[in-house]
């Protein structure tokens, strides 16, 4: 004999657990250029959901309360990760001054060429490699919008020595005074298609069939950066209250336990 309830108890200590890591990378990351924070989803896991229609039947134990209400454990219940959610809300915006920096007012990301294929960023802090082109901090070329059937390479940025470059609010790139063309900013109906990647670039998850389009809702800042999303305050409040609600599991689980200790150890003796 055991009590059921300390599942449930234990399912709950893990997602607290699993949302404690969640915090800490936001927080972790609460100074990196445009990352956007992270929130644990949760949703109840009742076993009475996989229940088939009613059907009634004669109990086949002695009578018991357990006769007279037949759950055939679909009272148990409980608490199921389903995965982060990544919020896109905007980040305040910084000035730097540095022609390099760009920051994104409103919907989109950067499209980047790494070995991987295009991904997608909105960290803003760019650079000049030893070829001349714009990159990201992690050397991977920033791109322009696709024009009819040209390929990959000839969408990157070439500065090389410019004398004089600049990029307007909504996007084109003029390098010493011609237009070389947009820089490509995507984004889709459905934002759960971009799935993080680390090093904050976002890949397309497969099972989320959501077209990438280009994003026309937005104003480009050169010479600024987009600051993360993650509100510190914010973030340690639910941190502790997070805390408190996996001490509470934990000592939910230490009475299931004691109680199954006296069930085994004490209600047996007594037969």
């Amino acid at each position: 004999m055991s009590v059921k309830g300390i599942y449930t108890a234990v399912s709950g200590a893990i997602a607290q657990s699993e949302k404690l890591d969640t915090i800490a990378n936001n927080l972790a990351n609460a100074d990196t250029p445009a990352f956007k924070r992270d929130e644990q989803v949760f949703r109840e896991y009742l076993k009475s959901y996989e229940k088939q229609s009613e059907v009634i039947e004669a109990p086949r134990m002695p009578a018991s309360i357990d006769s007279f209400y037949p759950t055939d454990g679909n009272d148990k219940s409980y608490v199921d990760n389903a995965g982060t959610y990544t919020s896109f809300a905007q980040g305040a915006l910084h000035v730097t001054n540095n022609p390099f920096d760009f920051a994104i007012e409103g919907d989109g990301l950067f499209e980047v060429l790494t070995n991987n294929g295009i991904q997608y960023t909105r960290a803003g802090n760019f650079t000049v490699n030893s070829d001349g082109l714009l990159v990201t901090k992690q050397g991977h070329p920033v791109l322009l919008e696709q024009k009819a059937n040209e390929p990959l390479q000839n969408r990157t940025v070439q500065i090389g020595k410019a004398e004089s470059w600049k990029v307007t609010a909504q996007g084109d790139f003029f390098i010493n005074g011609e237009n070389r063309g947009r820089l490509a900013i995507s984004t889709a109906d459905d934002k759960d298609v971009f799935q993080k990647l680390g090093t904050n670039l976002f890949g397309l998850r497969e099972t989320i069939n959501a077209p990438i389009v280009p994003s026309r809702r937005f104003r480009l800042h050169q010479g600024s950066i987009e600051k993360s999303n993650v509100n510190v305050v914010s973030e340690m409040t639910d941190m502790i209250k997070t805390t408190r609600l996996f001490e509470s599991t934990q000592k939910a689980i230490q009475a299931y336990d004691q109680m199954n200790s006296k069930l085994v150890n004490d209600v047996a003796k007594l037969k």
